[in-house]
């Protein structure tokens, strides 16, 4: 009965735990949880997969298994554990940025909630997993001046905040001990905000303001499998892959349209008669594992937003003058783990896991005919604390976004820290 009641108890203060993480990245309206110039586009910025375990490897995990660490990238990852063990893990993100063009320059800072996610066994050879990750986030304040022969001094100004969050519940099983195989149901929802104003200085002329919200929303379901090969005594050579279904995007959009204060046009459409949709995503990846002591992992992943429409619907195609179309977005990441010594009881450092990695991004759209890439390199540890696999992993992500010579060079450095929780569950005290 006291191990039941204990049960309880901890399913309570963990589902407690994710509606407070849901209850506080739901909060978009007026804050920015990323900010980039490059998020006026589509859905905005997508965010960095995976927790701070997987970004502080260059983002890899397609093909990673581990008993210490969630891996929210392959959903077939989670059998990968101690049978008994309930594992979560508690990310926090923030990044500084600097934005130039030419002569201009900017900087910027942002911190957020990255994720929330807990991972709990099932039966036998199978496991589940719910969290809540970001999906998308949007954030950017940009104005200049002209001076217009007729108009006079004009100022433009434009910005936007919001995002795309998910909550989602997986399971995963696995077949002749080598093959695991995973389902992950998604429903994806979020607040954008878009607004444009001209303002004159000369009377004769009425200052213009458009503006969108958007409220969206869909359900998605994510496929995926591992396979593992043994080669040697604790050497492991690991292939995975993940499909993620393309989805119509349902909610509403709000437009409006102002000219000084006596001109309003405000329409209102659902968007799930644009026929609007998130695009798919298929992903592969290779690992090599040395016991606990060495992991070696490169993905590849391949996104299609060609048929999304998001290049005829107000609201995330009306971006100024610059031609937007949405495209095939695709990545290579590639990324390390290693630790020295798990059981070293005389120096600590050596029970330490050391990570690195590098990326290349090419974004889901063309801006002016051209994809905006980025490139990236990243450094992390974990640190153990407590007992078992209890641990905080920090990472460091330097990069650079819009490569080529006539875009805007935005030069990030981002920082995440992790909390990953293990606990083992279910085990019959000696006496009660």
């Amino acid at each position: 009965m006291n191990m039941f009641r204990s049960f309880i108890h901890r399913v309570a203060v963990t589902l407690l735990l994710l509606f407070s993480a849901w209850t506080l990245t739901a909060q978009t309206d007026g804050t920015y949880s990323g900010f980039s110039p490059y998020s006026v586009f589509g859905i905005g910025q997508l965010h960095q997969p995976g927790t701070a375990w997987n970004r502080s490897m260059g983002g890899v995990g397609i093909a990673a298994r581990s008993n210490r660490y969630v891996n929210i990238l392959n959903p077939a990852s989670m059998t990968a554990r101690d049978s008994l063990s309930f594992m979560a893990d508690f990310g926090l993100g923030g990044r500084v940025s600097l934005f130039s063009e030419g002569s201009k320059k900017a900087l910027n800072t942002t911190f957020n909630i990255d994720d929330f996610v807990f991972s709990f066994p099932l039966w036998r050879h199978t496991a589940g997993m719910v969290g809540i990750t970001p999906v998308s986030d949007v954030g950017y304040n940009i104005a200049y001046s002209e001076m217009d022969a007729d108009a006079g001094y004009r100022t433009f100004r434009t910005k936007g905040n919001g995002g795309i969050y998910q909550v989602f519940a997986a399971f995963s099983g696995t077949l002749w001990n080598r093959l695991s195989l995973g389902a992950q149901a998604s429903y994806c929802f979020g607040n954008i905000n878009k607004q444009a104003t001209v303002d004159f200085d000369t009377a004769s002329f009425r200052d213009i303001s458009t503006g969108d919200s958007l409220q969206v929303n869909n359900f998605t379901a994510k496929l995926g499998l591992q396979y593992e090969q043994p080669l040697t005594t604790g050497h492991y050579l690991t292939f995975g892959a993940t499909y993620k279904f393309a989805t119509r995007l349902n909610g509403t959009t709000i437009h409006y349209e102002e000219r000084g204060s006596y001109d309003r046009v405000k329409t209102t459409s659902v968007l799930g008669q644009s026929n609007l949709s998130m695009g798919d995503e298929i992903g592969v990846g290779i690992s090599y594992r040395n016991a606990d002591k060495i992991l070696v992992e490169v993905d590849y992943t391949r996104t299609d937003w060609s048929k999304s429409r998001m290049d005829q619907v107000k609201g995330f195609s009306n971006v100024g003058e610059v031609a937007f179309a949405p495209s095939v977005g695709q990545s290579v990441r590639a990324g390390f783990a290693y630790t020295p010594n798990r059981n070293d009881i005389r120096y600590y450092m050596r029970r330490c896991t050391y990570r690195g990695g590098i990326y290349f991004d090419q974004s889901y759209y063309t801006a002016g005919g051209k994809h905006v890439n980025a490139v990236g390199v990243t450094f992390g540890m974990t640190l153990p604390v407590f007992r078992w696999y209890n641990g905080i992993t920090v990472g460091l992500d330097i990069g650079r976004r819009g490569l080529s010579a006539s875009q805007v060079k935005e030069t990030y450095f981002g920082f995440n820290v992790g909390f990953n929780v293990f606990d083992i569950w279910f085990q019959k005290r000696p006496y009660e």
